[in-house]
């Protein structure tokens, strides 16, 4: 039997894809809430009005990042089917350029010349717009735009992220509650930055440190900016 049939190989590159919108989503979640939650809550409003505006906070956002993730990815998947059609036409007009192009992107690899040649007239034999699609335009199955997909992920997560410093409001007393968000927001945070970090095979300690780093930043930012316009009001 191969070794490759028993040592089959778990790489995590199919992830990247809902990966990065999810992570994305959540993180934008948690902190544009908690922030918008610590600054209305700085400003001496009363429990409802901070309710209200991190629900409609959580309702906005949501539909935000999924219209922009949609916008965005879709964008990336327009450049890749244009890129697709052109070389289609390409592989038409001239194949025998084409030939000589791939072959010589194999030796740039490292390839021999005569087994670049031969590597490339099999693979343009089987599939040629795949074969280049994949090695000249780096474009592949795993790596391709999907935007309905990127979009989903990142409103759902989105909305999982906002729902927790919600539910801080709902059950911290009234003089503790900017702390109280704050903390756990940045708590919330650290378990995402490790949770994402995992499930994408990368450093769980950088990520962590990144991503409450910058979540402390802005709570501190709106928590200022509230406390000075809810004294000057």
């Amino acid at each position: 039997m191969s070794r490759l049939h028993v040592h089959p190989e778990n790489h995590l590159v199919d992830r990247i894809g809902w990966l990065r919108a999810a992570v994305l989503g959540a993180n934008d979640g948690i902190i544009s809430t908690a922030s918008l939650i610590v600054g209305v809550a700085a400003a001496a409003a009363t429990r409802n009005d901070i309710l209200i505006a991190g629900i409609a906070g959580l309702v906005a956002g949501a539909m935000s990042m999924a219209a922009g993730e949609y916008i965005s990815v879709s964008s990336q998947s327009d450049t890749e089917q244009a890129d697709l059609a052109r070389e289609r036409e390409e592989l038409k007009d001239d194949p025998a350029f084409e030939l000589d192009e791939l072959a010589e992107i194999y030796v740039k690899r490292g390839v021999d010349a005569p087994l670049a040649r031969q590597v490339a007239e099999q693979l343009m034999a089987k599939d040629a717009l795949t074969a280049h699609a994949r090695d000249e335009l780096g474009i592949s199955e795993i790596t391709s735009a999907r935007p309905v997909q990127a979009a989903l992920a990142s409103a759902a997560m989105f909305s999982v992220g906002a729902a927790m410093p919600l539910l801080m409001v709902v059950v911290s007393p009234g003089y503790a509650m900017v702390p109280i968000v704050s903390v756990a927001s940045l708590v919330f945070l650290a378990v995402l930055g490790a949770v994402g970090a995992k499930a994408g095979g990368a450093n769980i300690l950088r990520a962590t440190i990144r991503v409450t780093f910058w979540g402390a930043l802005a709570l501190a930012l709106t928590a200022g900016i509230g406390k000075l316009f809810g004294t000057v009001v």
